[in-house]
């Protein structure tokens, strides 16, 4: 799906040393998640990366086409087969995680340990469902689009500006679903309010959204993961499991300094407050 489906073969030729992987199966059609297309798609994945397992393995959508008794049944198989340590989810409902668990409990299935969702300061739509039922089922959170999938980095003018590349770019899959994600007259009215008080205080975008993950989020520790040590902040911190990506290694050595920064002042929470209520109405869900 990353790269056109490159990522995984690129991955496989750069020496990782000791680091993990994990990877997902998404249904990009009705069926993948049938156990026989599953465990094909993820064999595949596997070949790819030239591994004998992974670290985590994610259903990366729901494949409502499958009955879901059927889908973990053959997740659990390669799990005992050890083709995996953790077995992950993603864009799933509320809902339908205690669905899943209900059903691995029930099985003796291993059981949904992570839950991969979108999240930033503008986009909060896991908070009110999503949070509480992963508390409850002690599963834990990684959040993907801290940023807004580089909203907040202002590389858009305006509605109709769309990129001739890049994640808004063009029309790919990615980039049509990114537009209708984030390129809206409401999101685009919040991230001016946010500028100037952005630049009073002498501050980036791209660093209050990081920093508000960190600090200010529903979020608490207990949710993520220990990351460890991050060799570009050279600290030992507890990250609370956010996907940080980039383009470059300075930009990724930035946006991991800016992580590591303490709380924000108080007039940019409400600046970013006051900018979710205005966008609230129209937030993307956060399941498929």
């Amino acid at each position: 799906m990353y790269a056109e489906g490159t990522t995984e073969a690129y991955l496989s030729r750069l020496n990782l040393g000791d680091a993990t992987i994990d990877t997902k199966v998404y249904p990009v059609e009705p069926g993948w998640h049938s156990p026989e297309r599953l465990r094909a798609k993820f064999t595949e994945s596997l070949d790819k990366l030239n591994r004998k397992k992974v670290r985590v393995l994610y259903l990366h959508a729901p494949d409502r086409s499958v009955p879901f008794e059927e889908t973990l049944g053959e997740v659990d198989k390669m799990y005992k087969e050890g083709l995996f340590e953790i077995f992950g989810v993603s864009n799933f409902a509320a809902w339908e995680v205690a669905e899943l668990v209900g059903i691995c409990k029930a099985n003796g299935y291993v059981q949904p340990k992570i839950y991969q969702a979108m999240y930033n300061a503008i986009t909060r739509a896991i908070e009110p469902e999503l949070v509480p039922c992963l508390r409850k089922f002690g599963i834990r959170l990684v959040v993907y689009n801290p940023l807004a999938g580089g909203f907040f980095a202002g590389k858009l003018s305006g509605v109709g500006d769309v990129p001739q590349e890049g994640r808004f770019g063009g029309d790919s899959a990615m980039g049509k679903m990114y537009r209708a994600r984030y390129v809206r007259e409401n999101y685009f009215a919040a991230l001016e309010s946010l500028k100037a008080v952005a630049a009073a205080h002498n501050l980036r975008l791209t660093e209050i959204a990081l920093r508000w993950c960190q600090h200010h989020s529903i979020l608490k520790p207990e949710d993520g993961v220990i990351l460890g040590k991050l060799c570009f902040a050279s600290v030992n911190w507890v990250l609370l499991s956010v996907c940080v990506g980039a383009s470059s290694a300075a930009q990724l050595e930035q946006n991991c300094t800016d992580s590591a920064k303490g709380p924000l002042p108080d007039e940019v929470l409400k600046a970013l407050d006051d900018a979710w209520e205005l966008v609230g109405a129209q937030c993307p869900s956060y399941w498929r």
